[in-house]
C-alpha cells in the first residue's frame, strides 16, 4: 500500500511540521486517530484541512489532495 505524499513516508511530521529526526511530541489526539493530518510529510507546509461528520481531507499546495476515505478503502 502506497500512502499519498501529503500523508505518506516523508520528512515532516504531519502533525507538528517538524521534521521526523528530531524529539517532537505528537498530541494525545493524534496518537488516537482523533486528529487529522495539518502538515504535508513531503515539504512541511501546513495544509488546508476540512473535518466533516464522516472523515476529513487535506490538500498540499504542492502535492496535492488526500482524503480519509480514500485511505480507509486502501485498508
Amino acid at each position: 500500500m502506497v500512502l499519498p505524499a501529503p500523508v505518506g513516508a516523508g520528512v515532516y511530521n504531519v502533525y507538528t511540521g517538524a521534521l521526523e529526526n528530531t524529539d517532537n511530541v505528537v498530541p494525545t489526539a493524534a496518537q488516537l486517530g482523533l486528529e487529522p493530518p495539518r502538515f504535508c510529510a513531503e515539504c512541511g507546509r501546513r495544509m488546508v484541512v476540512q473535518v466533516r461528520p464522516d472523515g476529513w481531507w487535506a490538500k498540499c499546495s504542492r502535492h496535492g489532495l488526500v482524503d480519509s476515505a480514500d485511505l480507509e478503502a486502501q485498508r
